[in-house]
């Protein structure tokens, strides 16, 4: 389905921005969709508020935003927004959190690659999960978000949207919209689900 893939797209995005610093060809990319013509036809909360981050891309540079996303999400010890599960919801690193999401990882087959240094319980991680989830149409999607996304993840983006870099505050806009509109439509999909997802 169309919709289906504008969803595990915007997944993507979202974790794209998270993870590490926008460059320029993403930059450009974003700053082409300044204008709703062709995203949709009507005005919803999800499309204005990626029109505001496309024109927040037009006035950045990636000089600016790699000084900016360490500052925000990476830190020395750690940034002003800490983007992980167990963080939000337990108020440390490595918590319960963590044990919960990799043992239903495990079940739905996924495995942390080699290359990642991050904990699987990082948001750009979770989105990207989302994404393929969505991507494959799988009925485990709903039980995972409303397990492992719910609990925490627009409280995350809300404090990202509080920053004082404009990119990063339209992501976290951005990403707190998506992730409502999700949480509405996913909680119905996960009554449904037949499979009971690990809560910790």
């Amino acid at each position: 389905m169309e919709q289906d893939a504008l969803r595990a797209d915007l997944y993507r995005l979202l974790a794209r921005l998270i993870r590490e610093p926008a460059d320029a060809p993403l930059l450009a990319w974003l700053a082409d969709h300044q204008s709703d013509d062709g995203i949709a036809t009507h005005q919803d909360p999800v499309v204005s508020a990626l029109i505001a981050l496309a024109r927040a891309a037009a006035a950045a540079s990636p000089e600016e935003l790699e000084r900016a996303h360490f500052r925000h999400l990476v830190g020395v010890i750690q940034g002003e927004v800490t983007p992980y599960a167990s963080w939000y919801r337990h108020g440390e690193l490595m918590e319960q959190a963590l044990v919960a999401l990799r043992a239903d990882l495990r079940r739905l087959g996924f495995t942390r690659s080699d290359n990642s240094h991050d904990p699987e319980d990082h948001l750009a991680a979770m989105l990207e999960v989302m994404a393929m989830l969505v991507e494959e149409q799988s009925p485990e999607a709903g039980g995972f978000f409303m397990s492992h996304l719910a609990p925490w993840a627009e409280r995350c983006l809300d404090d990202l949207a509080r920053v004082d870099t404009l990119f990063y505050a339209r992501t976290g806009e951005l990403g707190k919209t998506f992730i409502a509109e999700e949480h509405s439509q996913l909680a119905a999909e996960a009554e449904r689900s037949p499979v009971r997802i690990i809560e910790p």
